[in-house]
């Protein structure tokens, strides 16, 4: 399925700056990213229990926020892109890591 994962956290502190590294490399691992705090995730039931854990525990409930978007398996077919950046589908282009 995809998901839409979004997120916005508070880096008026040192700590919040740590805090928004670590929720883009947990979404990284999931992931692909299609806007500074937007990402796209292409996973199956067991993995997005994975994923929402490890951002559940990286975030701070109350100072962030995180909002999953779910767009199910056909998620592809109802983006729409337009603009300078490129859109990738995740399962189709090759990616190198």
């Amino acid at each position: 399925m995809l998901v839409l994962v979004t997120y916005d956290v508070n880096v008026a502190s040192e700590l919040g700056t740590r805090r928004l590294r670590h929720v883009a490399k947990i979404c990284l691992d999931y992931g692909l990213r299609v806007q500074n705090s937007v990402f796209e995730c292409e996973v199956d039931p067991a993995q997005f229990v994975q994923l929402k854990s490890k951002l559940i525990k990286a975030f701070n409930s109350e100072k962030d926020s995180l909002r999953f978007y779910f767009l199910g398996k056909n998620g592809q077919s109802k983006i729409e892109h337009i603009g300078a950046k490129p859109a990738l589908d995740a399962l189709r282009d090759p990616i190198i890591l």
